[in-house]
């Protein structure tokens, strides 16, 4: 796995606060605080096409719970498959990535509270017509699906939309979200599932290639994961609340989810 890790992670993206924290929530004194992420789900968090850089709803929130608790945050990159077996093994501080908080996720890795709720959508291309919701795309064997393995639209697409067969030749997969939307605009898959808030940003950016249909799947939250009985899951929770109580994180949704143009 070490590896792996070595193999994929890419160059070191480092936020150092010098702001303290201000006596109502945990001072961590500066501690370094390593958080690994996949840079492949807008708005939380992706490689912007017209700076190059690293941005996202996450990485915000990140630089206001390191102001909040006082930590100095490095970040580094890793495929999706990898990221929870690695946090469990203690190579990393915290992940994220829009991590659904499941049961047998707990067994490997600590979550923070939940940071955001999001509904499964379905996303086609602008110009489907052939079915409008899960029904109709199941009832039609020539209809194909992209999914990242392990991941919760996987899972949905297994058991709530098809057969509940988890080999099922509709569903493909792919190493990262990015490239399943890729397919899917190239006409190499049908669907794609996928939160509403990562779904709502590839739509804004597709200029009309991209909409979403039928009615939503599900409900899922979202957390950040460490390593089992991690230091960190308190103050970060800490914080999380600060950030609901004040307004940040409704002014971070306002921001990502309405205002952010991706490329623009």
């Amino acid at each position: 796995m070490r590896a792996l890790i070595a193999a994929t992670a890419l160059s070191a993206l480092t936020f150092a606060t010098a702001v303290s924290a201000d006596g109502h929530l945990p001072n961590l004194d500066g501690r370094e605080v390593v958080v690994v992420t996949e840079n492949a789900y807008p708005p939380l968090q992706f490689v912007d096409p017209s700076s190059s850089e690293a941005v996202g709803w996450e990485y915000d929130a990140m630089v206001e719970i390191a102001k909040r608790i006082n930590i100095t945050v490095t970040y580094e990159n890793i495929s999706w498959d990898a990221m929870i077996p690695a946090v469990s093994e203690g190579q990393f501080d915290v992940g994220m990535t829009g991590i659904t908080i499941r049961e047998d996720r707990k067994e490997k890795v600590d979550f923070s509270d939940k940071y955001m709720t999001s509904e499964m959508v379905m996303l086609v291309r602008g110009d489907e017509e052939r079915f409008g919701d899960s029904k109709s795309f199941a009832a039609d064997d020539d209809l194909l699906m992209a999914a990242q393995p392990g991941t919760t639209p996987f899972y949905v697409g297994v058991y709530d939309v098809l057969d509940g067969d988890e080999a099922n030749p509709r569903i493909k997969l792919f190493e990262t979200f990015g490239a399943g939307v890729q397919a899917l605009r190239a006409g190499d898959v049908d669907l794609v599932l996928t939160d509403g808030t990562a779904g709502n940003g590839y739509v804004e950016a597709s200029e009309g290639k991209l909409k979403i249909v039928g009615d939503k799947l599900g409900t899922e939250d979202f957390g950040f994961i460490f390593p089992k009985g991690s230091d960190l899951v308190d103050p970060i929770n800490a914080a999380i609340a600060d950030m609901t109580k004040d307004g940040t994180i409704d002014a971070l949704n306002k921001k990502w989810f309405l205002d952010y143009k991706i490329g623009g």
